[in-house]
């Protein structure tokens, strides 16, 4: 019970000498601040800053291009002088030979004889055979049909029909059926000439149909 007291004070003297410390390091701090200490003390223990201003990197320059080539002038044309020559002519020997072609005259073609006349006689009937009247059709009888067919022959040298055809109807075909078939049958003519001889030659006859009583 006798320790007690001392202890105590002994602690409460350390703990007070303490805060002392503390509140006067505080104090000089601030002070050192306010007078421009700080910056005394922070140059002599780092030392002076030096700053450099870092300048950018030179950019390379363009290469000029390369100059164009020289191209040489060419010199100037100069033509070439004109040098006439002059050739004396040579006159012909007195003895020179001068040949002469004979031509022969164009022989004319002879003449063409001139056209012969032909003399043509178209066929005809014979009277000493007269021409006999086609068969009338009974049913162009009935109906009363009448009319002329226009024939064109081709007789033949003795007289009797090549070809028979139909140049002019009568209207009626069986008529003209009628008058063909009769012909080819049983017609004979006098043929057609050329110079007096008989040619075979084309003619034209007409057959009349007609009712009588």
């Amino acid at each position: 019970m006798a320790y007690a007291p001392a202890a105590s004070s002994s602690f409460l003297t350390r703990r007070g000498i303490v805060f002392l410390l503390i509140v006067g390091l505080h104090a000089l701090f601030f002070w050192l601040l306010a007078s421009g200490m700080s910056h005394r003390v922070i140059d002599a223990v780092l030392g002076p800053i030096e700053t450099r201003m870092i300048e950018d990197a030179p950019k390379p320059k363009d290469e000029p291009p390369p100059p164009p080539p020289k191209i040489e002038t060419p010199p100037p044309f100069v033509p070439p002088p004109e040098v006439a020559i002059e050739i004396p002519s040579e006159a012909p020997p007195p003895t020179a030979i001068r040949t002469v072609t004979n031509t022969a005259p164009v022989s004319q073609p002879p003449p063409q004889p001139a056209p012969v006349a032909v003399a043509r006689t178209a066929p005809k009937s014979d009277p000493r055979r007269p021409l006999t009247q086609p068969e009338y059709p009974p049913s162009s009888r009935r109906a009363g049909e009448t009319g002329t067919v226009v024939l064109e022959v081709y007789v033949m040298e003795n007289g009797r029909a090549g070809d028979v055809r139909v140049k002019q109807s009568s209207g009626f075909p069986k008529l003209d059926e009628a008058a063909v078939r009769e012909v080819k049958r049983s017609w004979r003519l006098v043929p057609g000439t050329e110079n007096g001889k008989p040619v075979p030659m084309w003619g034209q006859f007409a057959v009349t149909f007609k009712l009588t009583d």
